[in-house]
């Protein structure tokens, strides 16, 4: 049964590692491109993007601290299809739907990492802490809210700065009002449903897909946890 569950991590990561390169070698044709064209802001989201890409290198040196490759995978599709397709490539124009789709995606992707980080809070030998299943997914689910409110204030920032229109000004609505709300709902909704499975698998013991995630962590990380 180990050696299948092994396999099959292994697995996991060498294609994780497969779309990491590819996505590394269209990044950097894009970012040469961009610079040619002298396209700064596009070529300051490719360059966030990268910078994403190689994040894990940072926490390993800096914080002595191994990510779960599902959540670097997550993270990195994530932040590729906001701003490269999203942005750079214009997809939030070309399909109607997917700002929609990307902003209940950062809900999801958010309330993982809010869950993520107060149970190594509360695992780890170095914090003293001992927090209820409740506060845990309450947590996990205003950390959600949070970073959705930062990214529509950087929204608006850009907009004003930069002029443009990452808002997306609506017919009746040049304000931008009705898609930043949009947006907040949908990442409510996002965090709200992980971080209910979240709960119930505090609660219950119920099946919840991130504890995997969490005892991959913990075995990479032994340092940071109670015996």
């Amino acid at each position: 049964m180990n050696n299948h569950l092994s396999d099959l991590q292994n697995r996991e990561f060498r294609i994780h590692r497969i779309i990491i390169r590819v996505m590394l070698v269209i990044l950097a044709v894009e970012w040469v491109l961009l610079l040619l064209d002298q396209s700064w802001l596009s070529l300051f989201l490719v360059t966030l993007i990268i910078g994403t890409v190689f994040s894990p290198i940072l926490f390993r040196k800096q914080l002595q601290m191994e990510l779960p490759v599902e959540l670097h995978f997550m993270a990195v599709i994530f932040v590729f299809a906001s701003f490269y397709l999203g942005e750079v490539q214009d997809f939030y124009y070309r399909v109607w739907w997917w700002d929609i789709a990307l902003h209940t995606s950062a809900g999801l992707l958010m309330g993982i990492l809010g869950f993520l980080l107060i149970f190594i809070l509360n695992e780890s030998k170095r914090v003293h802490i001992n927090l209820t299943p409740g506060f845990i997914a309450f947590f996990a689910f205003t950390f959600a809210l949070a970073i959705g409110s930062i990214w529509e204030i950087f929204e608006f920032g850009m907009d004003q700065i930069f002029g443009m229109n990452m808002q997306k000004e609506m017919l009746g609505d040049p304000s931008g009002l009705t898609d930043t709300m949009w947006d907040i709902i949908v990442n409510a909704l996002g965090a709200f449903l992980i971080t209910f499975a979240a709960y119930g698998y505090l609660k219950r013991e119920k099946s919840f897909f991130v504890k995997d995630w969490i005892r991959s962590f913990i075995e990479k990380n032994p340092d940071w946890f109670k015996n």
